[in-house]
């Protein structure tokens, strides 16, 4: 293998690695497909291909950095609440530190951005 090569194995790699983590925190947090298609920036269509597996997010366009915080903003609710069931009524109850529901503040990248800080603030707080 070249040395050309091995960074694009890697970016795929990672690719399919961040790919198929979306789709099942999506799944996990009940979050449906034309809603993850808003927080990612992406068609509906394109958001069933990456769930069949035929597309991958690509590190170096805008829906890889919303994939990378939409992770994330999973793994803190989780390591958090511990169980899906409580995540999901997290995300879909009025937070008054967050003026609003998570589950509507993650569509745009503004409220993605303020849910997975507020998720890290208090993560924190153990």
């Amino acid at each position: 293998m070249t040395a050309a090569a091995k960074p694009s194995a890697k970016t795929a790699s990672a690719s399919a690695v961040l790919s198929k983590a979306v789709a099942r925190a999506a799944e996990r947090l009940g979050i449906n497909r034309s809603l993850l298609a808003k927080v990612l920036g992406l068609s509906p269509s394109t958001v069933t291909r990456l769930y069949a597996g035929d597309y991958m997010l690509e590190e170096n366009r805008k829906e890889w950095e919303f994939a990378l915080l939409f992770v994330r903003a999973f793994r803190s609710l989780d390591s958090i609440v511990g169980e899906e069931a409580t995540a999901r009524k997290w995300l879909a109850s009025e937070n008054l530190g967050l003026n609003g529901r998570p589950i509507d503040l993650i569509s745009n990248t503004e409220g993605l951005v303020r849910v997975v800080h507020y998720l890290d603030a208090s993560r924190g707080l153990v």
